[in-house]
């Protein structure tokens, strides 16, 4: 299980009313596989979005892609609030793609379905996007007795909240891939030159001389990303 960070910096300034109403409305895309938890990790990941401090400023639908022929009961969508749409193969690119066939909106966000978002994460993301077109951000890790392993900085998609034109730019993710989906994706933003803002929590180091020492992955995206990428 992940917590997505909330980041302090002075790219992410202080909201001012209305700022959000350019951002009222947007999906959540959750990819979620059969598996025996699949219930219970849903629940979590659909009650993290209603525990957002600015919930209350958005019209979110939440789209739950599943594996085909394994739609959950009406029952269970009910009460979790969610729009459900099958995948046409069993596996995480297909069942992502399938979802972003009904994105409709000028902003889109993705969570996994055992992942969830810390309370803040909504308000530091529509804070970020003003400064890019795609955010991004860093994760703490729990084992399954919500025990924190690490903190991971990799951008993986649970972290994501992009203009949906950079999904489009992008395009689908590649069903090909088992595995490393996101990296195939993240790479073709590269290409593309689409600039993103990485969210780090707020103890973490932003100024590049202190960087390397302590979270040499973050170091090696912003030498590596010709500029395309920040932290805030």
């Amino acid at each position: 299980m992940y917590y997505v960070y909330t980041p302090v910096s002075p790219l992410c300034p202080p909201c001012t009313p209305g700022a959000h109403d350019t951002f009222s409305r947007y999906p959540v895309i959750i990819p979620s596989r059969f598996q025996p938890q699949q219930s219970v990790f849903l629940e979590k990941a659909v009650e993290s979005l209603k525990k957002q401090t600015i919930i209350n400023d958005y019209d979110l639908t939440v789209i739950v892609s599943v594996d085909k022929g394994r739609l959950p009961e009406k029952s269970v969508t009910e009460s979790l609030g969610v729009k459900c749409v099958e995948s046409l193969k069993p596996s995480q690119a297909s069942a992502l793609n399938a979802a972003i066939e009904f994105v409709d909106t000028e902003f889109v966000a993705f969570l996994d379905d055992d992942d969830e978002w810390y309370p803040h994460y909504l308000e530091a993301a529509t804070r970020a996007i003003v400064a890019a077109p795609f955010v991004s951000s860093t994760q703490l890790e729990f084992d399954e007795n919500n025990i924190l392993l690490r903190i991971n900085d990799f951008p993986t998609p649970s972290g994501w909240f992009m203009r949906s034109d950079v999904l489009r730019k992008v395009g689908m993710f590649n069903e090909d891939y088992c595995f490393q989906l996101d990296n195939d994706w993240l790479g073709r933003t590269g290409e593309l030159k689409i600039q993103r803002i990485h969210m780090v929590e707020a103890t973490a180091p932003i100024d590049a001389r202190y960087i390397s020492g302590v979270r040499p992955w973050l170091a090696n995206v912003l030498k590596y990303s010709g500029g395309l990428t920040r932290l805030a």
